[in-house]
């Protein structure tokens, strides 16, 4: 069953898109597992629908796959915009929790997200590791925030120059996040969530995954070799594959597989 829609969110204060994909078959008793699936900066509530084998997954693996339309937010509250991880990470599961039939278990409730929805999957999960046992960052981007804001704030015009096309576009959306000072705070670094997570007595299992062909490789590479210092349940794939749907498409699957393991 797919349910493209909106609802209404009192912490957005608007109605907002998202998708929904439940398995076809139905329980007869007990309750689905939850995922809530995270897409990226160029992506919507639909792509994980349109792009991949979600409706098989589904089946396979027994998961209601919730998708919220976040724009390119990174899954924040925006300091010029609106509290998307606010949303996200607590009226959200609310709001499933009343429409769906589906499991309050920790460990049957998972964020995963690809790209942005990477950074986001990662940021709420390890912000809030009571709500969620399983973990998934696909490909994820800005693992190290406070040093791409650094750096833009010190040399903008250098970014402007050498960024590409999408540079500017990249910079308003930073400003919009993080304010004109792109002032960050300790929530949004996944490496002192990470560090935080470790010190204390909530687990859970976080897998991620990066092509070797995506230009985020080695940023992924770098973020691997800190966490596995950490005393975390961290588990790192790589492949051929580069920052595609394709890759995305079958880290998904290894991703639940290692939720269900």
């Amino acid at each position: 069953m797919i349910l493209r829609g909106n609802v209404y969110s009192e912490v957005l204060h608007l109605y907002t898109a998202i998708s929904v994909l439940a398995p076809d078959q139905h329980l007869d008793e007990g309750a689905y597992r939850i995922c809530y699936l995270l897409h990226g900066l160029h992506n919507d509530q639909n792509s994980w629908i349109d792009s991949t084998l979600l409706q098989i997954f589904a089946r396979d693996y027994n998961v209601l796959f919730v998708m919220p339309a976040v724009g390119r937010s990174f899954y924040a509250d925006m300091k010029h915009g609106y509290n998307y991880y606010t949303y996200v990470s607590e009226e959200l599961p609310e709001i499933c929790k009343k429409v769906f039939n589906i499991s309050a278990k920790r460990e049957d409730t998972a964020v995963i997200g690809c790209s942005m929805g990477g950074y986001g999957a990662l940021k709420i999960a390890l912000s809030k590791p009571e709500q969620y046992g399983f973990c998934g960052a696909l490909s994820p981007a800005c693992l190290f925030i406070d040093e791409h804001l650094n750096g833009l704030r010190k040399n903008a015009d250098y970014w402007l120059k050498t960024g590409g096309p999408e540079a500017e576009t990249i910079l308003r959306d930073f400003q919009a996040v993080f304010g004109e000072e792109l002032s960050y705070t300790d929530g949004d670094e996944i490496l002192k969530l990470a560090k935080k997570v470790a010190a204390g007595s909530v687990r859970m299992k976080i897998y991620a995954a990066c092509g070797t062909g995506d230009n985020l490789q080695k940023e992924n590479i770098r973020f691997k070799e800190l966490v596995e210092k950490l005393n975390l349940d961290y588990s790192y794939e790589a492949w051929d594959g580069g920052h595609d749907w394709l890759f995305f498409n079958d880290a998904l699957k290894k991703a639940l597989q290692v939720w269900h393991a």
